[in-house]
């Protein structure tokens, strides 16, 4: 029986998954078990890490908001500081928040003022 010439749908396939793979270090890079395997792994992580990224911007927003916040008024904080936004309809999101927070300090200053004001002149009014 003669041999038979394997055709080439094995062989570019392999070459599509090494090419994912070509950065990899060792034996990541060059043996096509490990390379399946690893990356399967890779994309694994990055299907996790997309989530885990939205949940530590958020994070960091917060904080960032929440610093420049209690430099303000150390009595204020941040989840009164959101309440009141929404309370009195802003539509200001936390990565715009924390940006203002970054670039100009002042401006977060005078929005979390006015918000101040507004809040005790009602409370004010309210035990009248």
């Amino acid at each position: 029986m003669t041999r038979t010439r394997r055709g080439y749908i094995a062989r570019r396939r392999r070459t599509k998954i090494r090419l994912f793979t070509s950065s990899f270090r060792g034996a990541h890079s060059r043996l096509t078990r490990t390379i399946t395997q690893q990356k399967i792994r890779a994309l694994v992580s990055t299907h996790r890490d997309r989530d885990r990224q939205k949940r530590d911007f958020r994070r960091l927003w917060i904080t960032r908001i929440n610093a420049v916040i209690h430099e303000n008024r150390a009595s204020y904080s941040y989840s009164r500081f959101i309440h009141d936004l929404y309370k009195r309809q802003l539509l200001l999101n936390r990565k715009i928040l924390a940006q203002i927070a970054i670039s100009n300090r002042n401006c977060l200053y005078s929005i979390s003022n006015e918000i101040i004001k507004e809040r005790d002149c009602k409370e004010f009014t309210g035990m009248i």
